[in-house]
């Protein structure tokens, strides 16, 4: 659908003068967009714009059902090849202890090696507020553990009562 709102074919091209190619990928010349449509029809094929903005435009002879079927195609499958690159949360608390620390780290791993990033956050609460460095002390022990397999993406920043930071994995 997308690619025949790009490309105008046969009768919607209304320019005088356009540089024609053939099926095989010859180039036939500069001519008038009736004869280029002209030779299109003898050849039972589409006469299609693949160029507008070049002067004058270019247009190629082709099947242009099968010319939409391989754009489509390829679409999926560069769709198909992406990789979306997700926000994992990983909560530590400014009282954690070792082993529960280690744990995290962990599932912090395991997200940086499937390639995504992790947002670490601790959430101060009543008077923890009143020692925020040693919260920051929890955070950045947190990325020393990490620093294999990990860059900080976002340095530690506060917003409001949390403490956030974001890693991202290290580009192979």
């Amino acid at each position: 659908m997308a690619v025949k709102n790009q490309n105008q074919l046969n009768g919607e091209i209304r320019d005088r003068e356009v540089r024609v190619i053939s099926p095989t990928g010859e180039m036939l010349g500069i001519m008038s967009s009736r004869e280029a449509l002209r030779l299109a029809e003898e050849e039972g094929l589409d006469l299609v714009k693949i160029s507008p903005g070049a002067i004058p435009p270019v247009c190629k002879i082709m099947d242009y059902g099968k010319f939409k079927f391989e754009q489509a195609k390829k679409e999926k499958e560069n769709r198909r090849n992406q990789k979306v690159v997700e926000l994992k949360e990983v909560q530590l608390s400014m009282t954690i202890d070792v082993g529960d620390l280690n744990v995290k780290a962990k599932q912090a791993t395991k997200f940086l090696e499937q390639g995504n990033k992790v947002k670490v956050t601790i959430r101060l609460r009543g008077r923890q507020m009143a020692h925020a460095n040693l919260a920051k002390d929890v955070i950045m022990n947190f990325c020393e553990m990490l620093k294999e397999v990990s860059t900080i993406e976002k340095p530690l920043n506060v917003e409001g009562r949390n403490l956030i930071l974001i890693l991202g994995p290290i580009k192979k």
